[in-house]
């Protein structure tokens, strides 16, 4: 069956921050958003737990060291329907303990008239 009207997943370039740089105050993870993010992906690849904020001030979810979470907010609705991390915003961390190697990830996919 085809859809006239179907929408297409695309990749924002993806955005990381290095252990040295993550400190004891949020820091943005990359640049802002260009395009309004229906799937997020964000990855601890370090040593240590850490902690992640939509705004730069309020703690909202921990990530202990190796471990990752994907937020499905609108992938399965239509293009303009449902709610998105919106282009713009930026996702900061801080750390909770002390990071010693590796990266933190974070990974934005949007959607675009198919």
């Amino acid at each position: 069956m085809a859809y006239s009207n179907t929408i297409r997943m695309l990749p924002e370039e993806c955005r990381s921050l290095a252990f040295g740089s993550i400190v004891a105050g949020y820091t943005a993870i990359g640049a802002a958003l260009e395009n309004p993010a229906r799937i997020i992906l964000v990855q601890n690849f370090t040593d240590a737990v850490l902690m992640f904020s939509f705004d730069g001030l309020t703690d909202h979810f921990p990530l202990s060291d190796g471990g990752h979470i994907i937020i499905d907010i609108a992938a399965n609705k239509t293009l303009g329907g449902g709610f998105f991390m919106a282009g713009g915003d930026t996702l900061y961390v801080k750390r909770v303990d002390i990071p010693t190697t590796n990266s933190v990830y974070f990974s934005a996919f949007y959607g675009t008239d198919g």
